[in-house]
């Protein structure tokens, strides 16, 4: 019996399939470049936790406009070792950006970031919609 050739191929859809429903379930798919981000709403504030291995503070620039945050981080390549030769090189990526547009309005004097050990943290503070309430007097 002669063999299908498109069996191949459609094996090969379904795996590319299954990956793709696989990474949109667990965040979505990681863009090469990209930083991986988790976004929580606690109810007054938004939390984004970014991680950043291998950058110093000094190396992350965090901007918020217009109700999008935008992470940028860059670092020098080294260009040879100390000791020797690379025989295997895969750290060679030296930037890495993000941006995330908030859904609601943020306090934008009240923003706050941490980094520690490789991780960002910003507190995003909402916009408080509640108004102090005045009494009206009836005439």
């Amino acid at each position: 019996m002669r063999r299908n050739p498109f069996e191949d191929i459609e094996a090969m859809l379904d795996r590319l399939n299954q990956q793709i429903e696989e990474g949109m379930t667990s965040g979505g798919l990681q863009v090469p470049g990209s930083v991986p981000v988790d976004v929580v709403d606690t109810g007054d504030e938004y939390h984004v936790t970014a991680d950043l291995p291998g950058y110093e503070i000094d190396d992350i620039e965090l901007t918020l406009s217009e109700g999008t945050l935008r992470l940028e981080a860059s670092r020098e390549d080294e260009e040879k070792t100390a000791e020797g030769r690379y025989l295997r090189r895969e750290r060679t990526r030296t930037s890495a950006n993000r941006r995330i547009r908030l859904p609601e309005p943020v306090e934008e004097d009240e923003v706050s970031a941490g980094y520690q050990d490789g991780i960002l943290t910003v507190r995003l503070p909402k916009v408080s919609n509640e108004e102090e309430s005045r009494r009206i007097d009836i005439e």
